[in-house]
């Protein structure tokens, strides 16, 4: 049975930092790319940044380029999502997901259907 929990959210001020993990399990995360999404009130889901497992790529939308970093342990089956210079705009609901496949979907064009597995999101605030 695939599983994906995520963890890290909370509250942080303006400029702050937070590391999101995704716990996988019911799958190897050797073979298997993550993408990262988020929701914001009102908003369309929308990708933030894939780790892929073929050639171990990374993508990321624009809005986090430079401040968001995915990683991935294999050991512990678990992929991060490290966000650093945190705005009031990156305030929403992360989920990570997966459609068992060794590469990415494109960031800038994954939406909610192209992926079947999703964790069940935590909330990310970010105060001004």
């Amino acid at each position: 049975q695939v599983q994906l929990v995520e963890s890290g959210g909370g509250l942080v001020q303006f400029g702050g930092s937070l590391r999101l993990s995704c716990a996988a399990s019911g799958f190897t995360l050797d073979y298997t790319a993550i993408g990262w999404f988020r929701q914001a009130p009102g908003k369309e889901r929308e990708g933030v940044s894939c780790i892929s497992t073929s050639d171990d790529s990374t993508e990321y939308a624009d809005s986090v380029k430079g401040r968001f970093t995915i990683s991935r342990d294999n050991a512990k089956n678990t992929v991060y999502l490290q966000m650093n210079s945190l705005k009031p705009e990156d305030t929403a609901v992360y989920y990570c997901a997966t459609d068992l496949v060794r590469r990415c979907y494109p960031v800038h064009i994954a939406t909610k259907d192209t992926y079947r597995y999703w964790g069940q999101g935590t909330q990310v605030t970010v105060s001004s």
